[in-house]
């Protein structure tokens, strides 16, 4: 029978694996600057438009759930079964990696487009996972992995042209720690709302979701 310590064991070795893939990158390519032909967008400081896809980023990770509170759900209401929610989580994840392959070559193709439309569809797996049992929340799930894929593949390939390479670390850094701040803020606040109403829980991760697209639209227009 397996275990928590077994599964945490072999986590070990995909973490391992990584640090080994980065040294060696580090010491094949020991300044990655060199590899690029442009400079980037040529601005003081941050662009609007930068601005705009952080507010956006924050929007989709405060409205986002996090699977932690979908899985204690699915748990606490039977609405899928306790040795099934692990598979359910597995083919999510299984499919937004595919799908994070598949998006970044559309990406590549049409531009912002596929990213508003991406997290458009993937903006209502809330009511499924919380409303929805077997199959159907078995398709929120589906909708849970394709916005992560999407989080990983897509957001730093936006706002990765509006950054000079000088300060590209720190516009990355920036990004990541409001999308963080607000994953945690959103979370708490989920948390709070599942105790007093899951429509209210799902209307609050569909709506913010739905308005990053705004904010999308807007620095789009601002770009």
């Amino acid at each position: 029978m397996g275990s928590y310590r077994t599964g945490f064991a072999l986590l070990l070795v995909s973490a391992l694996l990584t640090i080994v893939i980065v040294f060696v990158a580090s010491k094949l390519f020991p300044n990655p600057r060199e590899l690029e032909a442009g400079h980037g967008l040529e601005t003081k400081g941050f662009s609007r438009p930068y601005w705009l896809y952080l507010v956006a980023g924050a929007f989709i990770a405060a409205g986002f759930a996090d699977f932690s509170l979908i899985a204690y759900h699915f748990q606490r209401s039977g609405s899928v079964a306790g040795p099934v929610i692990p598979i359910y989580y597995a083919v999510a994840m299984a499919l937004g990696g595919v799908g994070a392959l598949v998006f970044g070559k559309w990406f590549d193709k049409a531009g912002l487009s596929i990213l508003i439309a991406v997290f458009f569809v993937s903006a209502f797996f809330a009511p499924l996972v919380f409303f929805g049992r077997s199959w159907i929340a078995l398709c929120g799930m589906i909708l849970w992995g394709i916005g992560m894929g999407a989080q990983n593949s897509l957001l730093k390939s936006v706002i990765a042209p509006l950054l000079r390479r000088d300060v590209r670390a720190t516009g990355f850094g920036l990004f990541d720690t409001g999308f963080g701040v607000a994953w945690f803020l959103g979370s708490w606040v989920m948390g709070i709302l599942y105790e007093k109403s899951i429509l209210i829980l799902v209307i609050f991760s569909v709506v913010l979701q739905l308005l990053s697209l705004l904010a999308f639209a807007l620095a789009k227009r601002a770009d």
